[in-house]
């Protein structure tokens, strides 16, 4: 394991952190919903799945945000066939684009020596579309979701504890990269350092696990980890 902030592996989360959820805007407005539901839209896939783990069951991210689309559609166009809507916005999931600093930052990273693995609540397939369109996919070493760790979303523990098996190193030598807070909190909780890239405005809330960097974006976060190796 290394000294200081110099993690053996780094493992990124997906959705907001790496790839660019914006673009599904376009494909909800296709459907009939405002774009502005992106975000409520999302955050309700991320809520129900985190609370059926919570209760000892399973579902997949897809069946999840599906059943949130339509929940969405009956609301805002009740007249409406709601498959080929649902399946229209769920098909850009892989044809996402990655923010603008994650290329350049992934790059530097693995220049620098480091181990990249994804773990996302998503789909593995999905990761490797977006990453594979991006020019990035054979950066990363792994490219990991839930159904290595028994379906549990993230921030439970055993999600976590895929990637460290996969990776074979101990908590504290890895680092959860992740644009969600509660993500850092999870991943603090189980015992691995982290990382938060800080997207927007909001502050990183008070009453969860601080992370061990803060970073504006990959980019960045390649720079402060660099400065704590020297």
């Amino acid at each position: 394991m290394s000294d200081g902030l110099r993690p053996d592996v780094l493992v990124f989360d997906v959705n907001e952190t790496l790839s660019d959820l914006a673009p599904l805007g376009a494909r909800l407005r296709d459907a009939g919903l405002p774009a502005d539901l992106l975000r409520v839209w999302f955050a309700g896939v991320l809520r129900d799945g985190i609370a059926l783990t919570l209760a000892g069951g399973r579902a997949s991210f897809t069946d999840i945000a599906g059943d949130g689309l339509r929940t969405l559609l009956a609301r805002e166009t009740p007249a409406a066939d709601p498959g080929p809507l649902v399946d229209h916005v769920l098909a850009g999931l892989p044809r996402l684009p990655v923010h603008p600093d994650v290329p350049g930052g992934v790059r530097t990273l693995r220049e620098a020596g480091h181990r990249l693995m994804t773990l996302t609540n998503g789909s593995a397939d999905t990761t490797r579309a977006v990453l594979a369109a991006a020019g990035l996919e054979d950066a990363f070493e792994a490219h990991l979701d839930i159904q290595g760790a028994g379906g549990r979303w993230k921030p439970d523990r055993a999600a976590y504890a895929h990637a460290l098996r996969t990776a074979r190193v101990p908590a504290p030598a890895a680092m959860l990269v992740s644009v969600h807070p509660w993500d850092v909190d999870g991943a603090a909780r189980a015992g691995l350092r982290t990382a938060w890239l800080r997207r927007t405005l909001a502050p990183y809330p008070s009453a969860l696990h601080p992370a061990d960097l803060e970073a504006t974006g990959v980019t960045d976060l390649a720079r402060l980890l660099a400065a704590a190796a020297d």
